[in-house]
Order: C-alpha cells, then sequence, then structure tokens
C-alpha cells in the first residue's frame, strides 16, 4: 500500500522548501491536503512528481512548485475571497480553502467540475463554491475578489477578469512567452494592473486565453 503522507512530506522537502516556499500556512496546506485524490485514479502513483499532470482536453494540474510560489507570491490571507480559474479537479481550489475565508473555482469542462464537486465533499472542504463558465468570463456574481489564481498559461488576459479583482487586489499570472513561461503577481491600482516578475514556470495555454482570443468567432 503505497505512503502517500510519506511522499507529501517528500514533496514538501524536495519541491517547496528548495523553491524558497516556507510560509507556514502554504506548506501546511500541501501538507495535509491529498494530492493523490484530486487527480485522475490511473495517475495517482504520478501524483506528486514534480512536473504538471494532464488532466485530458489541454488541462494540467500545476506541479507543486509553481502553485506554491504562486501562493507565496500571492500571500492569501484568512478574510480574503479567491477566484480559482481552472481548477481542474479541485486541489488548488482545495488548497487555497485552508488558507483563504472563501474560494470560488470556476472549471469550463462539466465532467472535471462534477467529479470536482464530490472530492471536495468527500474531503470536507465546505468553503468552495464550484462555478461553471467559460474561464475567460471568471464569475462575477460572486466578486469581486481579493485574490485571482489562473491554473494555466496566458497569452492574452481578458480585461472582465481585471474588472472583477477589487482595487488593491492580486493576481498570479503565467504569461506564455515562447518555449518560456513567466509567472507575473499583478496589483490592481487606479484600475490598472502592475505587473512584477516572479519567475518561470510552464504550462498549456487555456481556451479563452490565446492571443487575440477577442477577435476569433
Amino acid at each position: 500500500m503505497t505512503d502517500y503522507t510519506a511522499r507529501r512530506t517528500m514533496m514538501v522537502d524536495t519541491q517547496i522548501r528548495p523553491a524558497d516556499v516556507t510560509k507556514f500556512p502554504i506548506i501546511d496546506a500541501m501538507l495535509s491536503v491529498p494530492r493523490e485524490a484530486f487527480v485522475p485514479r490511473s495517475l495517482r502513483e504520478a501524483a506528486y512528481i514534480g512536473e504538471n499532470i494532464d488532466l485530458g482536453g489541454g488541462r494540467v494540474m500545476l506541479e507543486p512548485r509553481t502553485l506554491a510560489k504562486m501562493l507565496d507570491a500571492l500571500d492569501i490571507q484568512r478574510d480574503e475571497l479567491v477566484l480559482d480559474l481552472g481548477s481542474g479537479l479541485g486541489y488548488s481550489a482545495a488548497v487555497i480553502a485552508r488558507m483563504a475565508e472563501a474560494v470560488v473555482a470556476v472549471e469550463d469542462q462539466p465532467e472535471l467540475l462534477s467529479e470536482a464537486q464530490t472530492i471536495l465533499a468527500e474531503q470536507g472542504v465546505d468553503n468552495v463554491v464550484l462555478h461553471e463558465s467559460l474561464l475567460s468570463a471568471g464569475a462575477e456574481e460572486h466578486g469581486p475578489y481579493d485574490v485571482i489564481m489562473i491554473e494555466g498559461a496566458v497569452e492574452h488576459l481578458p480585461e472582465t477578469l481585471v474588472t472583477q479583482l477589487k482595487e488593491g487586489g492580486r493576481m498570479a499570472c503565467l504569461f506564455s512567452e515562447g518555449a518560456l513561461g513567466v509567472v507575473r503577481i499583478g496589483y490592481k491600482i487606479d484600475g490598472e494592473m502592475t505587473w512584477r516578475f516572479g519567475f518561470n514556470a510552464g504550462a498549456p495555454v487555456l481556451a479563452g486565453f490565446e492571443r487575440h482570443a477577442a477577435f476569433t468567432f
């Protein structure tokens, strides 16, 4: 029988801490949330590898290091509302839920959303609201948000998401720039986004976030 608790500890000790992520809430969440429960059953043995996990349909579960470093830069507080775009089977939402007041997890694939609902209920996560819509549309009715996380790469950031972020809010975005992806942390100041370099990472570009997506029919 696989000792997933030991694998979680190893993930934190070999992938998270060496990436200079030391904030207790992040370490605690990643030690506590069973990552293996949030991947397709056939991929459970690969749940703790240090790379993105393919969820099908051009979607991935971000590698632990990428997720942890995004969370570290965002510094989510206990009283904050977080929008998690492309949460897949709900792992990122479950991790964020341990740090935030509530999470709105948006998914555009009904089968992923349905499975996420089951898993989150089984794990006793009760402060996540699941919302089905285009990822690029967000979930305006539940906002505005203190923090927005995008679980995949973007070439073009829809303005509608910026409008759903509170003034002074933060957004983590993995911009696809050729072979290299760059995670930047954006701060909304006077209605405009100001971006700071975070770190390099990679992931597939999400549907609706392609360059000039606004002009395709």
